[in-house]
């Protein structure tokens, strides 16, 4: 049974009508900008990918320049602030996977498939493999790195040495480290503030729980515990405030998971069947439900988990056949715990290149027909609450921290904000955020889960109107829509 490659179902985008579109942005209430009663001389972010600028699976040059880091610290220049300088990675593509040849490839675009029609992201080539960083470290204020946890932001193995018995190294962290193997990077946070800081961002957190997440809650070793979670926040959040106690920030939150495009993109009914491929497919599941039938009959199992369980594919769009730890273990009777997906499963990106092709050449295994998916593609209901639960915790953590210091510290609720986002609710100048990697209004890039560089720019209108609010300030906000998104299809 040979299938087509499931990408070309997943990605079916018009873009009849899309252009590279500028807007409209109500402008401020014309008043004197001003500091109130925060000074933003000098700007402090700390935080992962998302201080970063990581974008479409990879660090590059337009992500970082449009990081709401760097466009913050463009609004804060009206207030008195000064240079924000960031650990420039020089590469117009970045470095997204390796290529045919060991070839390196960069960032993610959207092409067009010349034989289907479909539109999905694939990666561009050349690209490039992180390189040293040549600026002067001293000066740097952009602390943001892409992978870094809270437990990793606070040890030094985190900058090296690059082992295989050092799972924490990090080689964007390890590029810009005052020390490499001896600083860490909330250390270096904290000396940027301390000499001569005035204010800081602090947007850590999200790693502790996304990576479990990406990985199909297949992993609960790398899921940080809640004890954990606030022990380390209170570490690396107390490092920054002890470092310069004049020092006022601003903390950003954690979003929750149904607002990425990474669970969204790939429908539980993904797999296309034609007739004859579907009758071949059933015929192989016949003893499997005939066996079913029989454990129903012998109590073993209820007649719900019986119909569950029960693998039927029919012509046209399917649910894929998936592992379930969840099922009552019948290996002790030979039968695996697998059934089909169904509408309450969340399967992740990358299961769009894994479904319905050959497992290890073979081609009698067909991952989701006649090889069930693997644990690391599905997202199972009970492990979704789970991680909405770990959110929550987190997020709660984070507010009371706020809270706790709340002469220095505003939270940022980019969660709300995201919330928003994915009922539509979210605009400016007329113009909707939407969360999903659709151009131009989608403000997630092609990576599903990292926000595109118009999405940034509604984050930094976040930050600006909680610190206008918390200290009397008057600092103008930007225009989004002057912002790209995703760039058109190629």
């Amino acid at each position: 049974m040979k299938m087509k490659n499931i990408k070309n179902y997943i990605y079916l985008l018009s873009f009849g009508l899309l252009s590279a579109c500028q807007y409209e942005f109500p402008e401020d209430a014309v008043l004197e900008p001003t500091p109130g009663q925060a000074n933003f001389t000098k700007m402090v972010s700390i935080g992962n990918s998302l201080t970063a600028g990581f974008m479409d699976g990879t660090l590059y040059n337009r992500g970082q320049e449009n990081s709401f880091a760097v466009i913050l610290a463009e609004q804060f220049k009206t207030v008195g602030g000064g240079d924000f300088n960031v650990p420039h990675i020089n590469s117009e593509n970045g470095f997204y996977i390796m290529g045919p040849n060991n070839t390196p490839l960069g960032r993610l675009v959207l092409t067009i498939n010349p034989t289907t029609g479909a539109t999905g992201p694939a990666p561009i080539g050349p690209g490039d493999l992180p390189g040293p960083f040549t600026g002067e470290r001293a000066s740097l204020n952009n602390f943001g790195i892409p992978g870094v946890t809270l437990a990793t932001a606070l040890i030094p193995a985190t900058g090296g040495p690059n082992a295989p018995q050092n799972p924490a190294f990090n080689p964007y962290y390890a590029r810009m480290a005052s020390n490499p193997g001896v600083s860490t990077l909330v250390g270096d946070a904290a000396a940027a503030l301390a000499n001569g800081g005035t204010f800081f961002t602090f947007w850590l957190g999200n790693n502790d729980v996304l990576g479990y997440a990406t990985g199909g809650a297949s992993n609960p070793g790398i899921l940080t515990s809640d004890t954990d979670f606030q022990q380390r926040l209170a570490g690396a959040l107390g490092t920054m405030l002890a470092a310069n106690t004049e020092a006022k920030g601003a903390v950003a939150n954690i979003p929750n998971l149904n607002v990425l495009p990474y669970f969204n993109l790939v429908p539980w009914n993904a797999l296309p069947l034609s007739a004859a491929q579907a009758e071949q497919a059933n015929l192989g599941y016949l003893p499997y439900n005939s066996a079913l039938t029989q454990l129903q009959a012998a109590g073993l199992i209820t007649a719900e988990e019986r119909t569950l369980r029960t693998i039927s594919f029919v012509a046209g769009q399917n649910g894929f056949v998936m592992e379930d730890e969840t099922l009552t273990n019948l290996g002790g009777m030979g039968l695996p715990s697998i059934r089909q997906s169904n509408s309450a499963d969340r399967a992740t990106l990358t299961l769009s290149a894994a479904l319905g092709q050959p497992v290890g050449g073979n081609p009698q295994l067909l991952r989701g027909i006649s090889y069930p998916v693997e644990d690391q593609y599905v997202l199972l209901p009970s492990e979704q609450q789970e991680i909405q639960s770990k959110i929550n915790s987190f997020n709660g953590f984070i507010a009371a921290a706020v809270t706790a210091n709340a002469d220095r510290l505003v939270l940022a609720d980019v969660k709300d904000l995201l919330d928003r986002a994915a009922t539509g609710s979210v605009n400016a100048g007329g113009q909707t955020l939407t969360a999903s990697i659709l151009p131009p209004n989608g403000g997630f890039s092609l990576d599903g889960v990292h926000p595109n560089a118009r999405a940034h720019a509604f984050v930094a209108n976040l930050f600006i109107e909680v610190i206008n609010s918390k200290w009397g300030a008057n600092i103008p906000r930007v225009n989004p829509n002057a912002y790209v998104g995703n760039d058109l299809p190629r």
